[in-house]
């Protein structure tokens, strides 16, 4: 090394990833490395010339490697003004050298959560770094390693603007560095409160889509920066560039085929409700029986299955406009159908997880509140009428009252033989809904089930579904005319079962 090198870089990283190539640039470039522990070993084993950080300090490192950066000598030779006279003083008062780079990422406190992978040293420096990029350089991502060797080589320097995307990336990453501890925190409290005081998000842009809910909409993905999603691990095989709606529907298909029970199951949704819905012995059925709940609105949707895409879905969705299909595998011939399809979006997807939390934007805030499990338990249910649902009513009650729960309100969901043959969503009255839901039957729920997400506020909606045809009803139950309503039921020899559980959703 000479007297005076090229630049100081301090590096101190947990994910090695492309660290010996950056530090034999920065080494052929004329550069000085700073280092400690795991990263300074890793520099020794490459042959890299490197000074130990207890050495450039004069302290050595104590408490079981907690204190070893944190040293005047490495942060003030990170944080000093280069432009300010009384900086450049004090550096020169105390002996302290100018670092022009700081390398560094943090324990991965996500993966192994715990007080020993709480990280003090590692976002210090990085944080100063950031806040004296006007003179620093910080880069906490390897995949900026090339860019910063690659603009060294060529100018010398980084640029002010490489500076400053460098450090809002810095700042970026001890932000969700903190927010997976405080989360952790959360998760450890004894208090028996399922909403924590404070929420501190942390997520990046993934994904750029097609456009947002409209087409003059700018719209993204973001991933929660310490976690992940289904939608990270599928797989699109065709189509066009997904759009903001397109993922939203198909987040809502993708997880009804998946909550309404272990068999095949397959959905049709449109706007984010079900159109189509049917659980059968197989998935073939299942698709034909979901289509058949509503062709016309089928029209545009978006298909999930729960079972792997055999050539014969494939076959009968080549005859229908689709957005989407997603499924958990797709059979050679079935793909290689549907992509002859050019506009139709293929996804081979895992099955989707379950968000503790629930988040809308409010001016100035957020809505928040814990997801909605939908509790099927015969045992916890209350049948209030005369006569108790047969066999076939139990089931196909059970498939409408977990349709019901994901349909938007006011919502009326009419099942017969595991297939949706009506569903009236998002009305203002009950009343329409029912008439909606009836209309779509079209005769086909007599013998059949209803579902309503919320009590009957009068009897005149289970009239209604007797009209239709249903022959056993489920809703929560609760209200001051329950007695009429339960009476009605009884009149038309109707079973029908209070569950205590309200199933909302807007």
């Amino acid at each position: 090394m000479t007297d005076t090198p090229a630049g100081r870089a301090l590096l101190s990283v947990f994910d090695k990833t492309g660290l010996v190539d950056l530090a034999q640039g920065l080494t052929e470039l004329g550069w000085e490395l700073v280092s400690s522990g795991g990263t300074a070993r890793a520099l020794a084993e490459a042959g890299l010339a490197v000074v130990d950080v207890a050495d450039y300090t004069g302290s050595p490192i104590m408490l079981g490697h907690r204190v070893v950066t944190l040293h005047p000598r490495i942060h003030g030779g990170i944080l000093a003004d280069r432009d300010d006279p009384d900086h450049q003083a004090d550096l020169e008062t105390h002996g302290i050298d100018p670092i022009d780079l700081v390398v560094g990422n943090l324990y991965p406190f996500s993966a192994e959560p715990g007080i020993e992978m709480i990280d003090i040293g590692g976002p210090t420096m990085v944080r100063a770094a950031a806040k004296n990029h006007a003179h620093v350089g910080v880069v906490v991502d390897p995949a900026d390693y090339g860019l910063v060797l690659a603009e060294l080589r060529a100018e010398g320097t980084l640029a002010a603007a490489t500076r400053r995307r460098l450090a809002r990336i810095a700042f970026a990453h001890t932000a969700a560095y903190d927010a997976a501890i405080v989360s952790w925190l959360d998760d450890t409290d004894e208090a028996d409160d399922p909403l924590p005081d404070s929420l501190h998000l942390a997520l990046h842009r993934v994904q750029d889509l097609r456009y947002g809910e409209n087409p003059h909409q700018v719209g993204a993905r973001y991933r929660f920066t310490n976690g992940e999603g289904w939608w990270d691990r599928a797989i699109q095989h065709g189509g066009k560039e997904l759009s903001y709606l397109n993922l939203f529907d198909t987040e809502a298909a993708h997880r009804l085929a998946y909550s309404l029970g272990a068999d095949p199951t397959a959905v049709v949704i449109k706007h984010a409700n079900p159109c189509g819905a049917a659980v059968a012995a197989d998935i073939t059925t299942a698709y034909a029986q979901a289509h058949a709940g509503d062709p016309i609105s089928a029209f545009g949707g978006i298909v999930a299955l729960n079972r792997p895409v055999p050539l014969a879905v494939a076959d009968a969705l080549a005859e229908v406009f689709t957005e989407v299909i997603v499924a958990p595998a797709f059979e050679p011939d079935a793909l290689a159908k549907l992509l002859e399809k050019k506009n139709l979006r293929v996804i081979e997807a895992p099955p989707p997880g379950s968000p503790l939390l629930e988040l809308r934007t409010i001016d100035g805030g957020l809505l928040v509140q814990t997801a909605d499990r939908v509790t099927v338990d015969r045992g916890q249910w209350d049948v209030a009428t005369n006569r108790a649902p047969t066999d076939q009513e139990w089931v196909d009650l059970e498939l409408a009252w977990r349709l019901a729960a994901r349909v938007s309100s006011n919502c009326i969901v009419m099942v017969k033989d595991g297939q949706a043959v009506g569903i009236g969503a998002g009305q203002q009255n009950r009343r329409d809904a029912g008439r909606i839901a009836a209309d779509k039957a079209d005769g086909r729920a007599k013998g059949g089930a209803c579902a309503s997400d919320a009590f009957f506020p009068f009897r005149d909606g289970l009239d209604a579904a007797a009209e239709a045809g249903c022959t056993a009803v489920i809703q929560p139950g609760g209200s001051v005319r329950d007695g009429e309503v339960i009476d009605a039921a009884d009149e038309h020899g109707m079973a029908m079962v209070f569950t205590g559980e309200r199933h909302f959703k807007h």
